[in-house]
């Protein structure tokens, strides 16, 4: 049973369990090494719930259950809106939240990465260019006034165990806007925390096929390369009701060509350009090493880790074609010694559920950690 979140909580486990070691740790590069993780997400962040609902998401038991399956990393998401009310006052219950989070993942042996997901300057859901990030100076320092006091609040942990990630899925409308946030985020993160691990994704949704225009900071070795990968989307997302590609209703196959000329022509109207490659490219293992080219190749080119902080197949998709897909990718995160934080841990994408307190899809599981353990 989940057990009653209180005060208390927050009491007994305070930032002195892992603040042993000052973010000042001189020069060199930190030992945060990752490999097998999953995003604790719609808790703080991309959620309205609030209150007692919100305390009792995520606790003790769900970081030990994580540990005991053999994941060392969780990435979590979190919100301006959860974090700051519109006037920039700090609204504490979320802070108190993660700094508790990130202690019981220190408890059970979990390195965290605190992925800033949505500001209100910014929303990677927003492909309207209502995003006043890229071109507000403004909006840009508020960005980084934030990451001041959530450094502030985390600085006391060991640069071992967290790892900030100032923004998620960049959409700007042209590469080098990101990149001019990169460098002045970064410049002033490092003023105060030399040394921290930083993950940094490229423009448009942290695609794999932009990273290459991603200017990275030199000469900083604790930097974490990051991008994000749900393709082919006929598979990940089928049935979303959120994407156009949801719509279509046909049978897929994988690996090889996903659909028949067929079901294409029985398809809406309104889809069908974008059902096009689908009737000719091969999806398979080799397709996606290929796809992942570019980014093995930054990560190379700048003696970074390579992490992909967020993958998955939604939950109505059939298993028996999920699983083929996962295990493919697993394979190739393997074999380029990629980290990897799946979407998402309880969520729609997800292998738990915490409704029941029960295993949604355990097979899933068993995929997931049939690949590489951290090699420490």
């Amino acid at each position: 049973m989940k057990k009653i979140f209180t005060l208390l909580a927050f009491a007994t486990l305070t930032v002195l369990s892992l603040g042993s070691c000052s973010s000042q740790q001189g020069d060199g590069v930190n030992n945060f090494n990752i490999k097998r993780g999953t995003n604790l997400s719609h808790w703080l962040s991309q959620s309205r719930v609030m209150g007692e609902e919100r305390r009792k998401h995520i606790q003790e038991d769900d970081f030990a259950r994580l540990e005991q399956l053999g994941f060392d990393f969780v990435r979590i998401p979190i919100d301006e809106v959860q974090f700051w009310d519109e006037n920039g006052n700090k609204l504490p219950e979320a802070w108190d939240l993660l700094t508790n989070a990130i202690n019981l993942a220190e408890k059970h042996h979990l390195r965290v990465v605190v992925d800033l997901h949505i500001i209100r300057s910014h929303a990677f859901i927003d492909n309207n260019n209502n995003n006043t990030l890229f071109t507000s100076e403004e909006s840009q320092q508020k960005l980084i006034d934030m990451w001041y006091q959530l450094s502030d609040v985390m600085k006391g942990y060991s640069n071992d165990s967290v790892a900030y990630e100032f923004m998620n899925e960049p959409i700007a409308p042209e590469h080098e806007q990101w990149n001019v946030v990169v460098e002045k985020v970064h410049k002033a993160l490092r003023a105060i925390e030399p040394q921290r691990t930083l993950v940094i994704g490229s423009n448009r949704w942290q695609d794999y096929e932009t990273i290459k225009y991603l200017r990275v900071p030199e000469g900083d070795k604790n930097i974490i390369l990051s991008f994000h990968y749900y393709h082919p989307m006929l598979i990940t997302h089928r049935g979303a009701f959120w994407t156009s590609l949801g719509r279509f209703k046909g049978s897929i196959n994988y690996p090889g060509v996903l659909i028949t000329q067929e079901d294409y022509d029985a398809a809406p109207e309104e889809i069908k350009e974008e059902l096009k490659p689908f009737l000719t490219q091969v999806w398979n293992k080799d397709k996606i090493r290929a796809d992942f080219k570019d980014a093995i190749a930054a990560a190379k080119k700048y003696g970074l880790q390579l992490f992909c902080g967020e993958w998955g197949v939604y939950e109505p998709v059939e298993r028996d074609l999920a699983y083929k897909w996962y295990k493919d990718m697993i394979e190739v995160f393997d074999e380029f010694d990629i980290a990897w934080t799946t979407w998402c841990y309880d969520g729609d994408f997800g292998f738990y559920d915490q409704r029941t307190e029960s295993y949604k899809d355990k097979p899933l599981v068993d995929i997931l950690m049939s690949g590489k353990a951290l090699a420490e």
